[in-house]
């Protein structure tokens, strides 16, 4: 089992910046990929950011150049830097975790942006 908290959503305006973290614990070796996905009202789940070893890391094209994730693989953690923050960024933003059967999700954090 993995477990995954993230932490430092929060109410921003619009153009300012927020930093995302997800502490993953439990048998993390098993995992060879994550994720950031996020979830607006009334919406379906989209993917925002994918890292893996192989095919190193993709962003949604809402988000390319303005969303920056990264691993820390000593603290096994993963940050999602988002910058310039539209209204259409607020979501529950969640951090998901991929191993050879399934994936693990977080509990996720709330970001909301005013306009």
């Amino acid at each position: 089992q993995v477990q995954l908290v993230e932490s430092g959503g929060g109410l921003v305006q619009a153009g300012e910046s927020l930093k995302l973290s997800c502490s993953a614990s439990g048998s993390i070796v098993s995992i060879y990929a994550m994720g950031w996905y996020r979830q607006a009202p009334g919406k379906q789940r989209e993917l925002v950011a994918a890292i893996s070893g192989s095919a190193g890391t993709n962003y949604a094209p809402s988000v390319e150049g303005r969303f920056t994730a990264s691993i820390d693989n000593a603290k096994n953690t993963v940050y999602l830097q988002m910058n310039s923050l539209k209204p259409e960024d607020m979501a529950v933003y969640y951090c998901s975790a991929v191993y050879l059967g399934g994936r693990y999700w977080g509990q996720g954090t709330q970001v909301t942006v005013s306009s």
